[in-house]
Parts: structure tokens; sequence; C-alpha cells
């Protein structure tokens, strides 16, 4: 009974995950760009990143650019794969030696990846400016 109510409802997941990832990774991206960049480098320096303000650069454009591209359904598969590696990267640079929960863990960010991905394999669905503008998906 369920399945049969909702399946009328389906294009509609990809929406709720698009706006919800793409506010999240617009603050974080907004707060490195407007404000945080040289705290970002140093950051990355700390952990022995190369080229760290290359990196700092690119991480907050992938978040802040990626985040405006999710939520406004512009992309959607570039910007949740960039978005993705980001995470990736995040849990395996940083939140992996604080296990799963508490402090530093890498319960969200893995939340955050699974999201990505899953928009990477869905894309926007129906209610995204690929759709509406130009009449199917940019991949």
């Amino acid at each position: 009974m369920l399945a049969q109510w909702f399946s009328r409802y389906s294009e509609w997941s990809a929406l709720f995950l698009r706006l919800a990832v793409g506010v999240i990774f617009i603050a974080h991206g907004r707060q490195k760009l407007f404000g945080g960049l040289a705290g970002f480098e140093q950051y990355l320096e700390s952990l022995g990143v190369p080229l760290p303000g290359l990196f700092a650069i690119l991480v907050a454009l992938v978040e802040f650019l990626g985040g405006i591209c999710l939520l406004l359904g512009l992309f959607t598969r570039w910007a949740a794969l960039l978005i993705a590696v980001n995470m990736l990267v995040a849990i395996l640079r940083v939140h992996l030696p604080h296990g799963l929960t508490g402090a530093g863990g890498f319960e969200f960010p893995l939340v955050l990846l699974a999201a990505a991905l899953s928009l990477a394999l869905t894309g926007p669905q129906k209610f995204s400016l690929e759709r509406s503008v130009f009449n199917r998906e940019l991949s």
C-alpha cells in the first residue's frame, strides 16, 4: 500500500537530497571562501596536503559552487561527483582516525558522501534547471 502511494512521488526524492546537501555545502564553502581561506590553507598544510593554497581554493570552490549547482539542479551529476570525492578525501585524511561516532568522527561526512553518490547516480530528476530549461539532464 505505501509503495503504491509513494511511487507517485518518487521524482521528488532527488529534490529533497539536492536541497539539503546543497545548502550544507554552500554554507561550508562560503565559510571557507569568504573569511576562512587562509586558516583552511594552514589546516591543510598541517595535514601534509601538497600545494595547500591551491587545494584550499579548489575545495572551497567545489563546496560553494557545487552546493549551488545541487540546489538548482544544474550540472548535478558533475557537482555531486566532485562533492563525493571531496568527502572521501575528508574522511580518509581527517575523520577516519576519530572513528565513526563522537567528536571528529566520520558519520556525518559518510552520510554526505552517500547522498552525493546517490545524486551522481540518479541525476537531478524532474524538479531541476537541467530538466526545465534544457529539457534533459546535462551529463
